[in-house]
Formats: structure tokens, C-alpha cells, sequence
């Protein structure tokens, strides 16, 4: 075991910056172009599902379950109260999610903590599979947790570098283009029952600021994850 714990806090050396300007770009690439933001939009949505599951959890509301559907759209099924500030929480989290786990992805990028970030991230998809509620969503979360189980028993070092720098990228861009999307979806009135819009009626701001908030949250996570990352 502190065998086991020793390799888990090992500090990788400072990466190559191109390999970090190369991820940044990588990401950037697929965040930007419509197909492969189809493809890896569903990442972008376990861990924005995964967002109110915790504070969920956190708050004392009973968590039912959690839904991932082909389409990339997911749901987390929560019981207690209707209102109150769980519940606000609880629907605060989603949007905000990913860019903030990017920007702890980034932390630990630059800390050089490569190996306990990948043991984090097949910790969590683990504990997101045992509360999934659907064959899709079961299926997206055992290839997406083979995969990272794969990087950690099979790719060298370099190579665990690299990608979870562009996980850290991709997290943090990913973070924006949903919130983008979002507010086309509610300027066309096809997203009644957004996030933004249960907000709204939970508390007396409008939908609007809280599409602002998790723009704001998105764009801080990648100004600060661009300077914990800068490799200058």
C-alpha cells in the first residue's frame, strides 16, 4: 500500500511547452468543429450531470439516479424539497461543473500530479456508474472508465502528460460552448425547462443572469487554468 501511494503522489517533471500549447490546441479544435464536438460532447455532459449529482449529495437531497442519453443530453434525478437553497444549488452545479473541474485538472497539471488525477477521474466514474440508471449511460461511463484504466496501466508517463493536459483543455473550453448553446436554445424558446430557466422560477432572478453566471464561471476557469498551464 505505500508502495501504491508513493507511485499515486509521484511528481512528474515540468512538461514540453509545445506538448502543452499542442493539448491547449487540440482541444480547441475539437471544442470548435461539429463533429468532433458531437463525438466528445457526452464527456462534457458526465461531468456536468456529475456536477449536481454532488451537490446533490452534498446538500442532503436524495439522489435517485442519473441518466446519459445518446443524444449527449443527460438528467440526474433528485428527491426532496422543490425549492430552497439545496435545490439551487443542486441546479447551479451543472453548467459550472466542467470548467471548474478543468480548472482543478489544471491545478494538478501544473503541481505535476499526473497519476493521482487519472486515479481521481476513474475514482469518480466509478461512483457515477454505480448511480446510472440507464444501459446508454451505463455503457458511455465503462468505455470512458476502460479507457482511462487503459492510460494507466499501459501508456508511459509522457504519454499520461499529454492527455491529461488536454483533458484539462478540453474541460475548460468544452465548459463555454454548452452555455453558448444554451442561450440559443432559449432565445428560439426551446429550453423552458433549462437549468437557467428552473432558476429562474426558483428564485427571483431571471434566467438570463444565470446563463451571465455560468459564462462568467467558464471564462474565469480558463483565464486561471490558462495561467496555472502557461508554459513560458
Amino acid at each position: 500500500m505505500d508502495k501504491f501511494w508513493a507511485q499515486l503522489i509521484k511528481v512528474q517533471s515540468d512538461p514540453d511547452p509545445r506538448v502543452v500549447l499542442g493539448a491547449a490546441l487540440a482541444a480547441l479544435l475539437v471544442v470548435s468543429f461539429r463533429m468532433p464536438w458531437q463525438v466528445s460532447r457526452g464527456l462534457i455532459t458526465i461531468a456536468h450531470e456529475g456536477g449536481h449529482a454532488l451537490m446533490a449529495l452534498l446538500t442532503r437531497r436524495k439522489l435517485e439516479g442519473i441518466r446519459l442519453h445518446s443524444d449527449t443530453s443527460g438528467v440526474t434525478l433528485t428527491r426532496g424539497r422543490p425549492t430552497g437553497p439545496g435545490m439551487v444549488l443542486t441546479a447551479l452545479a451543472g453548467y459550472v461543473a466542467p470548467p471548474l473541474l478543468g480548472l482543478g485538472a489544471a491545478w494538478m497539471t501544473e503541481q505535476g500530479l499526473i497519476t493521482l488525477l487519472i486515479w481521481g477521474v476513474l475514482l469518480l466514474l466509478v461512483c457515477m456508474l454505480l448511480l446510472i440508471r440507464n444501459l446508454y449511460g451505463a455503457l458511455i461511463l465503462l468505455v470512458t472508465g476502460g479507457a482511462v484504466f487503459a492510460l494507466i496501466m499501459y501508456a508511459p508517463a509522457v504519454v499520461q502528460q499529454g492527455v491529461a493536459l488536454a483533458a484539462a483543455w478540453f474541460l475548460l473550453f468544452g465548459g463555454v460552448r454548452p452555455i453558448i448553446e444554451l442561450q440559443r436554445k432559449r432565445s428560439r424558446r426551446q429550453a423552458r425547462d433549462s437549468d437557467a430557466d428552473q432558476l429562474a422560477r426558483l428564485t427571483f432572478l431571471p434566467g438570463g443572469f444565470y446563463v451571465f453566471f455560468f459564462l462568467v464561471v467558464a471564462l474565469a476557469s480558463i483565464a486561471f487554468g490558462a495561467y496555472l498551464m502557461n508554459p513560458l
